[in-house]
């Protein structure tokens, strides 16, 4: 992982897939997974975790699946706008298992948290991923971190249409994307110099 020092005592932290992997075998509970599922392969933010519920799930014609995120943050100053976020078929199965494991309601959130809940379950699992790991920049990722690994897979790593990943990730401007366009991943920057042979 790559960490980078902002404001005060904050980081961003650039996750890879296999450190994505590594959280996840550090919750512990189903409900924790889904939380760093959502974040890293959905893109959802913190607050948006809470509010999103077995309704949300919708199958398009395509067989492909969405979840209708009903407010996402208000950039534009008009309270927030809806946006259906693209949902893996991997993350689906989980939250369909999840909800019927958990008998929640089609109406009722997934994840019965607030957002500094869903903050805490991520830095709570991120401090013990620090510690099965011995990897201690672990305990600087945070549910931000989550997300910018989602733009980042999207971005950089599969080089899809930046377009395309505004209107599922609910950014407004090219201008809100374009540091997670900018910065490599690891893997890119092995295979950049591979592909030179220094």
């Amino acid at each position: 992982m790559r960490i980078e020092s902002t404001a005060g005592n904050e980081h961003k932290v650039w996750l890879t897939d296999s450190e994505i992997e590594e959280l996840r075998r550090a919750t512990n509970s189903q409900r924790d997974d889904i939380i760093i599922q959502l974040g890293a392969f959905v893109g959802l933010r913190a607050f948006e975790i809470p509010q999103v519920c077995p309704a949300d799930v919708k199958e398009a014609e395509s067989g492909q699946y969405r979840l209708r995120v009903t407010a996402g943050k208000d950039t534009s100053g008009n309270g927030g706008k809806p946006r259906d976020a693209y949902l893996p078929d991997r993350v689906e199965r989980d939250l369909k298992r999840y909800q019927n494991e958990h008998n929640i309601a089609p109406n009722d959130p997934f994840i019965d948290l607030t957002q500094p809940g869903v903050r805490a379950v991520v830095r709570r699992t991120a401090n013990r991923a620090a510690q099965t790991t011995g990897e201690d920049d672990f305990e600087k990722v945070s549910t931000h971190d989550l997300r910018r690994r989602y733009a980042q897979r999207l971005l950089v790593d599969e080089q899809m249409n930046p377009r395309v990943v505004m209107a599922v990730g609910g950014w407004d401007s090219f201008a809100a994307i374009e540091p997670y366009l900018n910065a490599p991943s690891e893997e890119i920057i092995d295979q950049a110099f591979a592909e030179i042979k220094l």
